[in-house]
């Protein structure tokens, strides 16, 4: 990934390594600019877990019925697959120059100069609210109505599930069996090969699409 660009990177003249790796360098001029980009990991959970309800209430409310569990398991997988072409495709575009260069360091850089500033690892609700709004707004066109509500709801919930468990694995040591191979797998992102292992949540798609990180010898 690149080199830092943030806004002052004096700032992190000195730092140690695990300084630098937590550090939270300022990312633009304007201070409510900056201020905003950061976000309390707490935050999607008072955003979607209530519009995650409301659509699988009106779903049902509007009659959607027994097909509810189709478009559930249809909403999560279609989830999967956006986190992890989003992931490759977007997030490591990466530009050597200009304005391209800067929109890769604010979109995704910034995590991997820094994976361990613990208020830049949740997306912020400026950007969030926006993109789900226009996803469900999309499902509603190709889907139709009921069925975009449970639809929806599946997908917001993978990305829940998505934002919260990427918080998880860089700052907290998972107990079980699962956890703590989703966290190998991540970190094997993050300091082996950045250009392996894009499927955070849903690492089996790495397997599918031949990115999976590859284990060193001897392990």
């Amino acid at each position: 990934m690149s080199m830092s660009a943030a806004v002052h990177p004096e700032e992190l003249d000195g730092l140690s390594r695990s300084e630098l790796l937590r550090a939270s360098p300022a990312m633009f001029e304007n201070k409510w600019l900056d201020k905003v980009s950061r976000v309390h990991p707490l935050v999607p959970l008072f955003l979607f877990v209530p519009a995650i309800v409301a659509l699988l209430v009106l779903g049902f409310v509007n009659g959607v019925g027994a097909m509810a569990l189709v478009w559930i398991l249809a909403g999560y997988l279609v989830w999967t697959l956006t986190e992890y072409w989003l992931h490759r495709l977007v997030f490591h575009f990466e530009p050597d120059h200009g304005i391209g260069a800067r929109l890769h360091w604010i979109m995704h850089g910034v995590h991997h100069d820094h994976p361990n500033d613990p208020m830049r690892l949740v997306m912020p609700p400026s950007v969030s609210v926006p993109l789900a709004t226009l996803f469900i707004l999309a499902f509603y066109l190709v889907v139709g109505s009921p069925a975009f509500m449970p639809f929806g709801a599946a997908f917001l919930a993978g990305y829940l599930y998505y934002d919260m468990l990427h918080y998880h694995v860089h700052h907290h040591r998972p107990t079980t069996a699962l956890g703590k191979r989703l966290r190998e797998l991540h970190m094997r992102h993050h300091f082996q090969d950045h250009d392996r292992g894009y499927g955070v949540s849903a690492p089996f798609w790495d397997h599918v699409f031949g990115t999976a990180p590859k284990t060193p010898s001897g392990e």
